[in-house]
């Protein structure tokens, strides 16, 4: 290669590297807008989308720290894998043994604050902390306190107040 090929072969790796940008970009806010679409507020409704895994999910924050709970009507308490209840700085009150979709675990109960977009809120909740679960699971201990129906593809969720 000369260095008079030089400057063409550089403007069309530049227009590449720009195309490959462009549709990365794009991807992402596709990817951003579909997430985004899942969670709608109605007045004082929360409706849930189902998403492309099957379950509903639900954002929210354990203290500071941003999560997508997996709503989960089959599970008695509200659960968070290990490695997220350490970020949220949650401090061990004692051992646990539960029953879990995938067998028996091991863990320990802790106290977190839990904030769901939509102004859903419990403060001090008791929850299981499993240092293999896969993600923070939503469980009736909060999801008793609230009215909820499901048609296919949705769930509603209001406060019972």
């Amino acid at each position: 290669m000369s260095q008079k090929d030089l400057p063409h072969a550089a403007k069309l790796l530049t227009i590449w590297l720009v195309i490959g940008l462009v549709i990365f970009l794009g991807i992402k806010a596709w990817e951003h807008e579909r997430e985004a679409s899942r969670f709608k507020l109605a007045g004082q409704t929360v409706v849930l989308t189902r998403a492309p895994d099957g379950h509903f999910h639900w954002p929210g924050r354990v203290g500071d720290i941003a999560v997508d709970f997996l709503v989960d009507t089959g599970a008695t308490s509200t659960a968070l894998p290990q490695a997220l209840a350490e970020r949220a700085g949650l401090k061990p009150l004692g051992t646990i043994s539960t029953q879990t979709a995938g067998g028996s675990a091991a863990g320990f109960a802790a106290r977190a604050d839990i904030a769901l977009e939509g102004g859903v809120r419990a403060d001090r909740l008791m929850v299981a902390v499993l240092p293999n679960l896969g993600a923070p699971l939503l469980g009736m201990d909060v999801l008793g306190r609230l009215h909820f129906s499901q048609k296919p593809g949705e769930l509603r969720i209001e406060s019972k107040e």
